[in-house]
């Protein structure tokens, strides 16, 4: 094979994508330079806000604070009903403005006045930008600042252990609770789980569910989920929110009211904190 035609295995997450020179993987994020895979969307945000720390959602976390909040592009999955479809799905050509590491942790610290205790990686899949994140929360850390990860969990065991120590919290998406609803999504359920013990043994964890009408809204999948975290603690905190029509999943109106408060007080039977969200 020559050299310009050599592929390289990402191995970050578990599609362990097979990417041709000069291609990307399956996230947008991730490419193969000269054989070499390397974080594209490195330091290239999309977004940057102060956000509320329940905007995350964190409820349990420095309630009350702010958390400057940077997004990117891309995501390792291809949840057809996702909300932030503009900048998840989007590679490359979309509009971004280079920060680097050292540059995001001065606006952080200059957010101190206005109630900022660090930063927050969210609105896209942050975890595709591994090399980003491992780079400013080693920085982040030093200044006092608080790390935060708002992610879908598709991390290989590996990488995912060794960023967890610089990690304070994470708001991880636990989608449904069935193989075959991540299979839909194009994730790995099983990674999901593992993803969810090993933080929830390192940093602070909360759980979000979207719930979506005739996929995962059946009480009996949520008493699964609600079972499984609480095997894990029962005080890790859950957040049941409510669908609306968004990007390819157009197919049905949004999520019952009623669902949603039946669905919150089936997992509060097994669960210290659960909380609703857009209802």
């Amino acid at each position: 094979m020559s050299e310009i035609n050599k592929e390289a295995v990402c191995s970050l997450c578990p599609h362990h994508c097979h990417i041709a020179e000069g291609r990307t993987g399956l996230c947008r994020g991730r490419g193969n330079h000269n054989g070499i895979i390397v974080c594209e969307n490195y330091g290239r945000l999309t977004a940057l806000a102060l956000d509320p720390i329940e905007k995350k959602p964190l409820a349990r976390f420095y309630p009350g604070s702010r958390i400057l909040s940077a997004g990117s592009y891309g995501c390792n999955l291809r949840c057809p009903f996702c909300q932030n479809h503009e900048i998840s799905m989007a590679g490359k050509e979309i509009k971004t403005t280079s920060f680097p590491s050292e540059l995001l942790i001065q606006q952080a610290i200059a957010a101190r006045e206005m109630g900022n205790i660090g930063i927050a990686f969210t609105y896209n899949e942050p975890l595709i930008s591994y090399e980003y994140i491992k780079d400013c929360a080693g920085l982040a850390r030093k200044a006092g600042l608080r790390v935060v990860l708002v992610t879908n969990g598709m991390i290989c065991k590996e990488p995912l252990l060794e960023l967890l120590p610089m990690i304070d919290a994470m708001n991880i998406d636990l989608k449904g609770f069935t193989k075959e609803f991540y299979e839909m999504v194009g994730g790995d359920f099983e990674t999901i789980k593992e993803t969810i013990r090993l933080s929830a043994a390192s940093c602070h964890v909360e759980i979000t569910t979207l719930i979506i009408p005739g996929l995962n809204d059946d009480e009996r999948e949520i008493d699964a989920l609600a079972a499984f975290l609480a095997g894990i603690r029962e005080d890790i905190p859950l957040h049941v929110t409510r669908f609306f029509p968004n990007y390819k999943m157009t197919d049905r109106g949004p999520t019952p009211v009623d669902t949603v408060y039946h669905l919150r007080d089936v997992a509060a039977a097994r669960l210290k904190y659960v909380y609703t969200g857009n209802c």
